[in-house]
């Protein structure tokens, strides 16, 4: 198996000149309120691959199997999740997603996603014409 990436979360970066030294303003405060709010909606994903398969896993801790929704759509792979916790006064609902693009020699009716443990594992069957096929020579 190879290790292709490692996607992390991305947020908008907020360039110094855009924030033009308004540093104690409420635009800053804004601007790092939205960049850590982006990266607590997402998740890290990492992609794998072997032979016949490409492997997206996602640690999803404290999400339930019912709260998981794996989609292909135009080309990409979206995984959305709903993880709920209970705080003092209730609960709090906290909602994830993440759109991972994927290989277009994906069999798209042949993906299968597993979730244990936290670790939800989607596997990415490759079409037959892709995967690399040994050829016999015969002497004649």
């Amino acid at each position: 198996m190879r290790y292709i990436q490692f996607i992390q979360p991305n947020g908008r970066s907020a360039s110094v000149a855009r924030l033009g030294g308004r540093f104690g303003s409420d635009g800053f405060q804004n601007e790092v309120s939205w960049l850590v709010g982006s990266a607590r909606d997402q998740f890290p994903v990492d992609l794998y691959e072997d032979k016949e398969n490409t492997y997206v896993r996602a640690e999803l801790p404290g999400v339930t199997r019912e709260g998981i929704a794996v989609e292909i759509i135009d080309g990409s792979l979206s995984i959305a999740a709903t993880r709920t916790q209970k705080t003092g006064a209730g609960e709090e609902t906290e909602k994830l997603s993440r759109l991972v693009s994927i290989p277009d020699e994906v069999q798209a009716d042949k993906v299968t996603a597993a979730y244990e443990n936290g670790i939800l594992t989607v596997t990415l069957p490759r079409k037959e014409e892709i995967k690399p096929k040994k050829i016999n020579v015969s002497v004649n």
